[in-house]
């Protein structure tokens, strides 16, 4: 913008993917049919191969309407109808909600941004990342490709000894830790927020009639 320039120039989100401008539809409508004829930027935004997003899509769609079955969008039990698409839906087909929560994981953007990428409020968009996330892990799980949390987990998959699997965890950066200490003094921000000054502090008691001339002194 230059000076004096009421002109601002916005940096379009398919700007900041690198999305192709002339395949991209206008703000806020963003689907995977747009993505799909290149299978270069379906790397690009979500991290799989083409390959691998299409293998994924079944059992993660599976996993959905079951969750649909019994929740709602919102986090509440389903106990009227069930789920069905709604013709106006921002995320219509399996591979546009998988698409959605696989580009979040990417790029990480707010939730205002992730709205108006795919064409739905802050609100409906903080909605569907909590369903997504859910339905994303249910499936990583049932296909046995979750995060692993031991050694123990990773010498299953892997198949082999646990020995040469804590070969294959990487150590954290930095030197050792030193042993903690036997009795560990508690966390001072606990005692902080401990009810009623758990810092041990004693309380100053006025009577009443000081009080009110303390108010008086302030107010004049």
């Amino acid at each position: 913008m230059s000076h004096g320039d009421p002109t601002v120039e916005f940096i379009s989100i398919y700007d900041i993917l690198g999305l192709r401008r002339k395949e991209a539809t206008a703000m806020g409508s963003l689907r995977f049919t747009e993505v799909q004829t290149h299978s270069t930027e379906v790397l690009d935004v979500t991290s799989l191969t083409w390959d691998a997003f299409q293998r994924l899509v079944p059992p993660f769609e599976a996993a959905f309407q079951t969750q649909m079955a019994e929740w709602r969008l919102d986090g509440r039990p389903r106990t009227a109808r069930r789920y069905t698409t709604d013709q106006n839906c921002p995320l219509p087909t399996p591979e546009d909600r998988l698409l959605f929560i696989l580009v979040y994981l990417k790029t990480y953007p707010l939730q205002v941004g992730q709205g108006r990428l795919f064409g739905m409020g802050q609100s409906k968009a903080h909605q569907w990342m909590h369903v997504l996330l859910v339905v994303l892990q249910t499936t990583l799980r049932v296909l046995g490709d979750a995060p692993t949390r031991s050694v123990r987990e990773l010498t299953t998959r892997v198949g082999v000894a646990e020995a040469d699997a804590a070969a294959l965890v990487v150590p954290p950066e930095g030197p050792p830790r030193a042993d903690p200490p036997a009795a560990a003094p508690a966390a001072p921000l606990w005692a902080m927020m401990g009810p009623h000054g758990a810092l041990g502090v004693p309380r100053i008691r006025l009577s009443r009639r000081a009080m009110i001339a303390a108010r008086k002194h302030v107010t004049r």
